[in-house]
């Protein structure tokens, strides 16, 4: 599995932030590898991402603690296993860490092609779309959220 750790701090409250990410079908506004997410319910859903290519996979959530974290892990197409964890920095303050792990596609190639550079640039991509999070809510005018 290649493992991926991100985190930022956003100027707004836990539970704001909390409720905001867990939004899963606004993905796509912020974070540029998430082409769609359609809900089947409260508990799965299915996620269209383009990460080298398009993939494909349906996830069930685990872990879910209000306001202190979310977890989910892939039950159909790419395989994949997250965590999301929401600490407050005082009343207005999150410190969002995303955790993210998956299988490469392709098998040995997929593993391959991580270690020439892919894994980092994901890294560096899912930072960028964290710190895109971040500002879009803390942009937001008052009540828009």
């Amino acid at each position: 599995m290649s493992e991926h750790h991100v985190s930022v701090t956003v100027n707004a409250p836990v539970h704001q932030v909390y409720t905001l990410f867990t939004h899963f079908n606004d993905f796509p506004k912020f974070m540029s590898f998430v082409k769609e997410v359609t809900y089947y319910d409260d508990q799965r859903s299915h996620w269209v991402a383009h990460i080298v290519k398009d993939h494909e996979w349906d996830a069930v959530n685990e872990e879910w603690i209000p306001d202190r974290q979310v977890g989910w892990r892939s039950i159909r197409g790419l395989q994949n296993t997250g965590k999301v964890k929401f600490s407050p920095n005082g009343p207005n303050r999150t410190t969002i860490d995303v955790y993210i792990n998956y299988l490469p596609p392709a098998g040995v190639v997929g593993e391959f092609a991580d270690k020439l550079g892919i894994d980092s640039h994901f890294d560096a991509v899912l930072q960028q779309d964290l710190n895109n999070f971040a500002r879009m809510v803390e942009q937001a005018p008052p009540g828009a959220l």
